[in-house]
């Protein structure tokens, strides 16, 4: 088990380093020298677990598709729009989300399947929208919404990081929900959801109180001597 358990420490520490120089210099000019340096690790320990500078991209990319889980909501429209929220403020904290989001936008890389991130993000969409048919308006094509709204997300994701490094991203997808959701959304609905712009940074605290709250049910429980 401790050996497993290096191993896992060992992956993580080479995709963060793997995250960092991504981020920084983009697919094309990282180099595995770089990686290596910066993860403190030997050629053998990372061919390991990657075998090319590609699979490293890809685990970043995986990595960056590892969403926390929203709490279900009555409001399907709001469990929907915390989704978005929450994405969008991993994307400010998070440098492993940010490497990710950076690499599915670089049109430099153009050997690196770039599409999953995209068609993941989709089918979440989608299914939230589904979910929340009762909720929508009776136009609504769900499989149209979702792609306009991931498609969407990327572009204002974008914007923010060239002009603030994305430290107005919260205010960029509030107001870009603020104009999408009325052609989406029964107003009697859109009228309950909390489309504010630190809404992301609320789920946040939540799911991450959620999930203490859950390892702490998993630890074994201490016998009395």
């Amino acid at each position: 088990m401790a050996k497993q358990d290096r191993a896992i420490r060992t992956r993580r520490t080479i995709l963060a380093a793997a995250a960092q120089v991504f981020e920084e210099r983009g697919y094309q000019a990282a180099t595995i020298t770089e990686i290596l340096a910066t993860a403190g690790v030997t050629k053998g320990a990372l061919y390991f677990h990657f075998e090319s500078k590609d699979q490293l991209a890809q685990g970043v990319l995986a990595e960056q598709g590892q969403s926390l889980s929203v709490p279900a909501r009555n409001c399907k429209t709001q469990e929907l729009v915390d989704t978005v929220a929450l994405h969008a403020y991993r994307l400010q904290i998070d440098p492993m989300v940010r490497a990710g989001v950076r690499l599915s936008l670089d049109q430099q890389a153009t050997e690196l399947d770039r599409s999953g991130p995209f068609l993941g993000w989709s089918e979440i969409i989608l299914r939230l929208l589904q979910e929340a048919r009762g909720e929508l308006l009776p136009h609504v094509v769900a499989s149209e919404t979702a792609d306009v709204l991931v498609g969407s997300f990327a572009g204002v994701q974008a914007m923010s990081q060239i002009i603030s490094n994305y430290q107005d991203l919260g205010h960029r997808v509030s107001e870009l929900l603020r104009h999408v959701l009325p052609n989406v959304v029964l107003a009697s609905v859109l009228a309950t959801v909390d489309l504010s712009a630190n809404r992301g940074a609320l789920v946040y605290d939540e799911v991450r109180g959620l999930a203490r709250v859950e390892e702490g049910l998993r630890e074994p429980v201490a016998t009395a001597s």
